[in-house]
């Protein structure tokens, strides 16, 4: 189980870890922080590049946590919220299955950090190291909780900002939120 949980957890994270960067500096085949916060503004993530850059740390600085072990109830929270806004924003209306565009993977990694909330990061992780394990079921609950009301919140203020850019920049929000928000917010988001 060490070894698995090992894998999980750090596959998981540095995924994480790279999509954030991909919002965040454009690594990895990223679209970049510009691209980005046109994309969420055109999803109605107002300011967009606030929400990029929210969603882009969140990711980054919560799968680096994960990877690593370390505090591990909030990491998860951390990805919990861009994954359920991701869904909200995104996926929600065209169902269930990938195929279509739908919240199956968001779901899915979800329901990873969820377990790793519930079972603990493992013997390898630095919580472990450090004597300062959280596990169970009322934190794997809390850390869900914690991000539904981060994703709650984020698009609330979103929505609370007017529309107000320019043609120009509409069209740029269409294309750059087609890309951004289709491949950027298919694996995280906001």
């Amino acid at each position: 189980m060490k070894l698995g949980l090992f894998l999980l957890r750090t596959i998981t994270g540095g995924l994480f870890f790279g999509h954030g960067m991909q919002k965040l500096a454009g690594w990895f085949g990223g679209y970049g922080l510009d691209a980005t916060a046109k994309g969420f503004h055109g999803m109605g993530l107002r300011p967009g590049k606030a929400h990029a850059v929210a969603a882009g740390a969140a990711e980054a600085g919560g799968g680096l946590l994960l990877a690593l072990g370390l505090d591990t109830p909030f990491a998860a929270m951390l990805i919990s919220g861009t994954m359920a806004t991701a869904i909200r924003k995104v996926h929600l209306p065209n169902g269930v299955w990938a195929a279509q565009g739908g919240y199956e993977f968001n779901l899915a990694l979800m329901a990873i950090v969820f377990a790793i909330a519930d079972v603990g990061p493992g013997d390898w992780s630095l919580d472990a190291a450090r004597g300062h394990v959280h596990r169970g079921p009322a934190w794997a609950l809390a850390q869900l909780v914690g991000g539904l009301i981060g994703s709650t919140a984020a698009i609330e203020l979103g929505s609370r900002f007017p529309d107000d850019a320019s043609p120009a920049e509409g069209e740029a929000a269409s294309s750059a939120g087609s890309e951004a928000a289709g491949t950027e917010a298919t694996t995280a988001t906001a």
